[in-house]
């Protein structure tokens, strides 16, 4: 089948569009409003964008507690969120009012950060503490102005739970990041492989292989 999203002539009873791009990693951003009140929410449409220096990315919609409260401060933090931590980060999507705090009401530990005022969730094993860089405003090929925005930040901290580390490398299998799928579905990531990228062909060595061999 084919069909245009910019009419959602797919035919079927949902849109289908999140089932088509993923697994999506879960950005579970928290901030701190200027009235100081801590805000915690997930965020699928969330990933890294930029390894030296790192940046990442989430988008939200509309215009969110997260996005409002990044602008107005200028950081957020970024928690990985985990299987065993699937139902704290359920009970966080919850909508409430900007005077209600998410790690509050649900009953989560949260931890002080080092670089920026928002704090981190204490059971998350991964934690990027970033500083809001921009907003980017997205626009269809109409010209009308989406719903979702894009919020940038640069990560200027890294928390690792000593746990998640083996070897000298991350185990990602010990960390079991949840992953959002389509629809209501989620995935956990607890198996890898790996493939090694294979080796750039020496010109050389090809064009040697491609001559005739000479006459006795």
């Amino acid at each position: 089948m084919y069909y245009d999203p910019r009419r959602n002539d797919h035919g079927f009873s949902h849109n289908p569009i999140t089932a088509l791009v993923l697994p999506r990693p879960i950005g579970w951003i928290s901030t701190v409003s200027r009235s100081g009140v801590v805000n915690l929410a997930p965020y699928s449409f969330f990933n890294l964008v930029s390894g030296t220096p790192p940046f990442v990315m989430f988008a939200s919609k509309p215009r969110k507690d997260s996005q409002r409260n990044a602008e107005e401060t200028g950081e957020f933090v970024a928690n990985m969120a985990t299987y065993d931590l699937r139902e704290a980060v359920n009970a966080s999507s919850v909508e409430v009012g900007p005077e209600v705090s998410e790690p509050e009401r649900i009953g989560l530990e949260m931890a002080p950060c080092r670089a920026v005022r928002p704090p981190r969730v204490a059971r998350s094993p991964v934690v990027l503490e970033c500083k809001y860089f921009k907003t980017v405003e997205l626009f269809s090929s109409d010209g009308t102005r989406s719903a979702s925005s894009v919020i940038i930040g640069e990560v200027v901290g890294i928390h690792i739970d000593d746990s998640v580390i083996a070897n000298g490398h991350i185990d990602v299998t010990r960390m079991q990041p949840l992953a959002r799928l389509g629809y209501m579905d989620y995935c956990a990531v607890n198996e890898l492989f790996a493939i090694q990228r294979p080796a750039v062909p020496d010109p050389e060595a090809s064009a040697e292989e491609a001559a005739p061999a000479k006459a006795g």
